[in-house]
């Protein structure tokens, strides 16, 4: 099986807990990619921890042998980028972490992110009436994000936080001085789980450093679970 054309990976990411943090936007300037611009919610500006299940990975239309389910948690933001007259809104990543050293070899290398491979873990709990998720991962110490919802799936209604959230297709990585790598990423509308806990045992400076070690004592503006899908990340370009 061959990838189609202009796409780098196939996968699915399931189960996706998003907690979101409103940030000064003079912390995240600093982390920005030439030529994009911060993208807000309500005139906040987030960063969001998700964690996840890259599950049924193919490079390039192959299954590469014990990489193709591991779990990543990363923290991101939010931008957008006028290409022509059209404003595309995507991510940008503080840090993205899996265990798998191949992956982070293989994401910094050619997309110049910031990966980091740590040791990690996941557990999902399916019931009738209830879905747990937790994501943990160690550095120094174990840290986990752990959510409860109700089993049954919603649609996301338009023009919602969980849209402006879930629904930014392009991811932005500054690779020099004046250089912007830009990558896309196809996927359907996804469905979200109604929430009826969470907790986050993170240590957000030692997981992100000094500029993040405040959100430490701050509760999340928001926090959601969504399902997933099938994804495709197309092969980028430089500007």
């Amino acid at each position: 099986m061959t990838a189609k054309k202009g796409v780098f990976l196939t996968a699915e990411w399931r189960k996706l807990a998003l907690a979101q943090y409103a940030v000064e936007e003079q912390i995240l300037l600093k982390y920005l990619p030439p030529h994009t611009e911060l993208d807000s919610w309500n005139g906040k500006y987030y960063v969001s921890l998700v964690g996840f299940m890259f599950m049924n990975v193919k490079l390039l239309g192959f299954n590469i042998p014990f990489h193709t389910n591991f779990e990543e948690v990363n923290l991101r933001f939010y931008v957008r980028y006028k290409d022509g007259k059209e404003w595309k809104r995507g991510v940008v990543f503080v840090k993205e972490i899996v265990p798998l050293p191949a992956i982070t070899f293989v994401a910094n290398t050619i997309y110049k992110e910031k990966y980091q491979t740590l040791p990690m873990k996941h557990v999902w709990v399916e019931q009738e009436n209830q879905l747990e998720v937790d994501y943990l991962w160690k550095s120094e110490t174990w840290h986990n994000f752990q959510i409860t919802a109700n089993a049954k799936p919603e649609e996301i209604a338009p023009g919602s936080e969980e849209e402006f959230i879930t629904e930014h297709y392009w991811g932005y990585t500054k690779i020099a001085r004046n250089k912007t790598s830009e990558y896309g990423v196809e996927h359907p509308r996804w469905q979200v789980y109604p929430i009826k806990s969470y907790k986050i045992n993170v240590n957000f400076g030692i997981n992100y450093g000094n500029d993040f070690a405040f959100l430490n004592h701050v509760e999340p503006d928001s926090v959601f679970l969504a399902e997933g899908s099938e994804i495709s990340v197309l092969k980028g370009k430089r500007f």
